[in-house]
């Protein structure tokens, strides 16, 4: 058997962990993943060479980059990653358990920040709602794929691409729209405190999913992990109100929208390359 250990710049919370669980999802040659989400690295355990996982791998654009490669002794108990049946059934139920936990609480703030954003004229809750929302689709094909076929999950992750990138290029045009026309500042104050609440709710996520996994695994200290792309994205609607507030200008919050835009549409590309 073989050891082959990835660097995985771009992994920084789950939603990468089920993007590539499902993207090598088809390979028979692989026998476990493990995921150090705080060091970014994943660990593949495979049989045969390397080229078609690193080609799957390369495909989603993380920022891949082959560490090393070695052959182990699959007796060996420092090697021992295997589990009964039992606890591998338990472990799945407490994990769809808990997928429905964070599917729920990113789509609730979803309709949330859709809402106030909308209410408020604030282009960068609007756009936060939608990475709420792909963080939702990322769960969800994980979910109710869960027992499907490969097919069934290409076509989900098709319509959930596609879904994706329409919303963000219509923020885009509303984006330009607002800004060569006469609007209205957007309300501050909600920016602040809808975003503040979202960064609680990303928090709360990303401690549930982690306290689904054993204490062995490394990627258990994720959650402390403060760079996270939607821990950023809280933090900036939360400054860019601020100084919406100080400016007396809605710019600020178009920037902080079209730069939440571009990173939902590169999250959609991703989901699409599940498709292929």
């Amino acid at each position: 058997m073989n050891k082959t250990t990835f660097k995985i710049s771009k992994m920084d919370c789950p939603s990468e962990e089920n993007l590539i669980r499902m993207k090598l999802e088809g390979h028979s040659n692989i026998e476990h993943l493990e995921f150090d989400i705080p060091n970014r690295q994943l660990t593949v355990f495979h049989h045969d060479n390397i080229e078609g996982i690193e080609t799957a791998i390369h495909d989603l654009k993380l920022g891949d980059t082959l560490l090393s490669t070695e052959t182990i002794d699959p007796s060996d108990p420092n090697n021992n990653f295997k589990i009964d049946a039992d606890s591998s059934h338990k472990k799945d139920a407490e994990q769809r358990k808990l997928l429905w936990i964070v599917l729920v609480i990113n789509f609730a703030f979803f309709i949330i920040e859709m809402s106030t954003g909308l209410i408020s004229r604030s282009m960068g809750l609007v756009a936060d709602s939608l990475d709420m929302l792909a963080d939702s689709f990322v769960y969800g094909i994980s979910l109710f794929a869960v027992g499907g076929t490969v097919i069934k999950k290409k076509r989900i992750a098709r319509i959930a691409g596609y879904f994706q990138i329409t919303l963000a290029i219509l923020g885009f045009l509303e984006v330009l729209r607002r800004f060569f026309g006469n609007e209205q500042l957007p309300d501050f104050s909600t920016m602040i405190v809808i975003s503040i609440l979202a960064l609680i709710a990303n928090s709360i996520c990303l401690y549930l999913l982690q306290k689904s996994k054993s204490k062995e695994e490394a990627h258990m200290q994720a959650s402390t992990i403060f760079t996270s792309n939607d821990v950023i994205i809280n933090l900036g609607v939360i400054v860019a109100g601020i100084l919406v507030n100080w400016l007396h200008s809605s710019t600020p919050d178009l920037i902080i929208g079209s730069i939440v835009f571009a990173l939902v549409i590169q999250g959609a590309f991703r989901i699409l390359k599940l498709s292929k």
